[in-house]
């Protein structure tokens, strides 16, 4: 089997749970990633910590690497990085990402997984969406990468707030190419666990 090497970026969107659930699901899906990377950009522990009361972005055994490091492997298409995910992505690292600017870790190596043809998934959190949001979105669609709004869905009838955010998170797996096991929607309106 094909493992999967990951860079994972957590940006200061609000939203900090989708990140969390992101990283508590790669642990189970260990037999099949290979290397996984992760960044966090200048204010995404600090929302963390608001958001979920604690510090526990210290506790994952993943990679970790400073958003100012532009020696990280991944910041040269030469790396065998697959998939990139930044979630959630705050508005700013999306336009950054948009238009070219590769100012921090996060925004170098999102251009390189998008020079090289390889997967970059984008979890907005934000609402309303503004011209420029749109149009940004635009723009990294054209270049290639995925936008998956951190939109659940309640077909699943989720029970808690955990499942409904696992219900984005698993769409985001399912976009990077690993196997989930998660509700489904059937052929005559059913669901299935795949």
């Amino acid at each position: 089997m094909k493992k999967h090497n990951l860079i994972i970026a957590v940006t200061g969107a609000s939203g900090s749970i989708y990140g969390k659930i992101l990283l508590d699901k790669l642990l189970q899906l260990k037999e099949q990633t290979g290397d996984v990377s992760l960044i966090f950009s200048k204010n995404a522990e600090e929302i963390w910590q608001y958001e979920l009361g604690d510090k526990s972005w210290q506790d994952y055994p993943f990679k970790k690497y400073p958003v100012t490091d532009f020696y990280a492997p991944f910041a040269s298409g030469s790396a065998q990085y697959h998939t990139m995910i930044i979630c959630p992505c705050s508005m700013g690292v999306l336009g950054r990402i948009a238009h070219g600017i590769s100012d921090d870790l996060i925004t170098r190596a999102a251009d390189v997984i998008l020079k090289e043809k390889r997967n970059l998934i984008l979890v907005p959190r934000e609402t309303p969406y503004n011209l420029i949001h749109i149009k940004n979105m635009e723009l990294v669609t054209l270049a290639g990468g995925i936008i998956c709004p951190a939109t659940p869905s309640f077909y699943s009838k989720p029970k808690s707030l955990q499942e409904l955010t696992e219900t984005v998170i698993d769409r985001v797996l399912d976009l990077a190419g690993l196997r989930v096991n998660t509700q489904r929607w059937g052929s005559k309106g059913n669901f299935y666990i795949s």
